[in-house]
């Protein structure tokens, strides 16, 4: 009997410690994303409820997300977007800077990419400002704006 409650709690920490383990490594990745998501969703001026629940339902689908709550979804988001409302120059160049520390990972940025993408079209309208933007982060990603129909 002890033995087996042994082996259980050692079952416990393994599936614990996975789950640090996949928190650590897609850290970047969830700043990347929220970074992103923080720029295109201020592109128009204003964060459309739309556009926040497009983000937390990506996040809440994507397998390599699924490890971090909602809570630190919403908290990365929220630190992006005071950041460039504080300070749009300031903020601008720590979501950018978050965006770059992907670009080696061409499958990670495209789907950042694809994400923001999401996000821009999820309240019907994807204007000039949000096209702008997001051929911005595409360049920051080091991806061609091209392959995501942005001329």
């Amino acid at each position: 009997m002890a033995f087996s409650n042994f082996l259980n709690s050692v079952k416990d920490k393994m599936s614990e410690l996975k789950t640090d383990v996949l928190k650590f490594k897609n850290k970047e990745f969830l700043h990347a994303a929220m970074a992103g998501s923080a720029l295109i969703s201020l592109a128009d001026g204003t964060i459309s409820s739309s556009e926040k629940q497009k983000m937390i339902k990506f996040i809440e689908n994507h397998d390599a997300l699924k490890v971090f709550s909602t809570k630190e979804v919403i908290d990365a988001f929220g630190e992006y977007v005071s950041q460039i409302e504080f300070d749009k120059d300031i903020g601008d160049a720590k979501a950018y800077a978050a965006l770059a520390k992907l670009k080696s990972n061409t499958e990670a940025a495209k789907l950042v990419m694809r994400m923001i993408l999401s996000i821009a079209a999820s309240d019907g309208n994807f204007d000039e400002d949000e096209r702008v933007i997001a051929v911005k982060i595409a360049g920051e990603l080091n991806l061609n704006p091209a392959d995501f129909d942005l001329h």
